[in-house]
């Protein structure tokens, strides 16, 4: 049986962080607390959005207002439409992998992740094989998501390569007993990116997907 690999999508595929934590720094700050990008990351950045909803409303000392959630997907999407992109590098690690079994696993809801592989122009490279958070009981840092993509791809969690860029998903690919891969190539990364994926149990790290690709190989091949 081959290797599985399990892709991330936010920060590892789609360049959405940046775009998508504008937005919540926007909308907290209309709210009345003054947000930046910088505290959007730091705050609400890998989590599910019914958990970014309890943590803004932890910020703010009140429930938010009935719509935000359809608000903030409505204000994000379209802002994807307009400025989404791939992390570079990322098209050329797909292709160099074009035969190896691979899917999505990723904290996004099903509507947006099928919006942006439009948007990228993705959706053939994945078909069905996009799962969302939203099909198990809990989110990343647990292994429920990439121990369910693995399920369906019927490839056992020890043959699975994860590519990760949020320690939380990083801690939840080593749960799940998969081998993961930090990747610090998107837009959003932060100088102390690294060490936080280390932190989280990361024995593999790569600057940009070339790097990346180098890693894989040598995992595939361990995999013999």
């Amino acid at each position: 049986m081959g290797p599985l690999l399990i892709y991330d999508f936010d920060g590892v595929i789609a360049d959405s962080e940046v775009v998508a934590n504008a937005v919540l720094a926007e909308m907290v700050t209309e709210l009345g607390v003054p947000t930046t990008l910088q505290d959007a990351y730091s705050l609400y950045m890998g989590k599910r959005f019914t958990e970014v909803m309890s943590a803004v409303e932890g910020s703010l000392g009140r429930a938010l207002p009935p719509t935000f959630a359809l608000d903030c997907q409505a204000r994000t999407l379209g802002r994807f439409r307009q400025e989404l992109r791939l992390v570079d590098g990322a098209r050329s690690y797909l292709d160099a992998f074009a035969q190896v079994p691979r899917c999505i696993a990723s904290s996004s809801s099903p509507d947006r992740l099928a919006l942006c592989l439009e948007v990228l122009g993705l959706q053939s490279e994945f078909g069905r094989n996009v799962f969302s958070a939203s099909l198990v009981a809990r989110g990343k840092p647990h292994p429920d998501i990439f121990l369910y993509a693995a399920q369906q791809m019927g490839i056992p969690p020890s043959r699975s390569v994860v590519l990760e860029d949020s320690p939380s998903g990083v801690a939840a690919a080593i749960a799940a007993g998969m081998t993961v891969i930090g990747i610090l190539a998107a837009s959003h990364i932060q100088g102390a990116q690294r060490e936080r994926l280390c932190s989280a149990g990361a024995r593999h790290v790569a600057q940009s997907f070339e790097e990346a690709e180098a890693i894989t190989r040598r995992l595939f091949a361990a995999m013999q």
